[in-house]
C-alpha cells in the first residue's frame, strides 16, 4: 500500500490542475480554430484525452486527439502515430506526456511531429523532474519536482483516484 508521504498529487490537484493547464493551452492558441493534442502513447495519452475535455469546456477550439507511440526505452526506434503526418500538416500542435525526466522521449516525439511544417508546437507535462539531458522544456506543466534521480514518479490514472506517488 502506498504511504501518504509519497503522494505527490491527489485527484483533487490533479483535477485543478488540468483546469489552468486547458487555459494555458487555449490561452496560446486563442487565434486558432482548431488543434491538436497529442499523446504519447499509454499516460501522456490518457493526460491528452482529459485535457480535451477541459479545453473543450472553456473553449470553441475543435481539439483533435492523436496518440503518438514512442519505444520510451529506445526512442530512436519507429515512432506511429494515429494521424497521419498530412493530417497534422500547418496545425497547431501540443506534445503531451504525464512526467518529463531526461526529455528523450519528448524530444524525439517533437522531431518526428516536426517532419511537416507546422504552425505551432507546445509541450505539456504533469510533472517535470528537472533531470533534463536534452534542451527540452515544457511549455504548460504542472508541477516541477525536484527529486533524486534513483527515485521514480508514477502518474496513476484510475477513475475517480488519479494521482502522482514517488516510488
Amino acid at each position: 500500500m502506498q504511504l501518504e508521504k509519497d503522494k505527490i498529487l491527489d485527484h483533487t490537484k490533479i483535477q485543478h490542475i488540468l483546469k489552468r493547464m486547458a487555459y494555458q493551452i487555449y490561452e496560446s492558441n486563442v487565434n486558432e480554430t482548431q488543434i491538436i493534442l497529442a499523446g504519447i502513447k499509454e499516460n501522456g495519452f490518457l493526460l491528452a484525452k482529459k485535457l480535451k475535455k477541459e479545453v473543450e469546456k472553456i473553449s470553441p477550439l475543435k481539439v483533435v486527439l492523436c496518440e503518438i507511440v514512442i519505444n520510451k526505452k529506445n526512442p530512436l526506434g519507429p515512432i506511429t502515430s494515429s494521424l497521419s503526418l498530412d493530417e497534422i500538416e500547418n496545425k497547431s500542435i501540443v506534445v503531451i506526456d504525464d512526467v518529463l525526466h531526461s526529455g528523450g522521449t519528448l524530444i524525439h516525439a517533437v522531431k518526428y511531429v516536426l517532419e511537416v511544417p507546422i504552425k505551432q508546437i507546445k509541450t505539456a507535462v504533469l510533472i517535470d523532474r528537472n533531470h533534463k539531458k536534452f534542451p527540452v522544456k515544457a511549455d504548460f506543466k504542472g508541477i516541477s519536482l525536484s527529486t533524486s534521480m534513483n527515485e521514480n514518479v508514477a502518474v496513476i490514472f484510475e477513475s475517480n483516484n488519479d494521482r502522482a506517488i514517488l516510488e
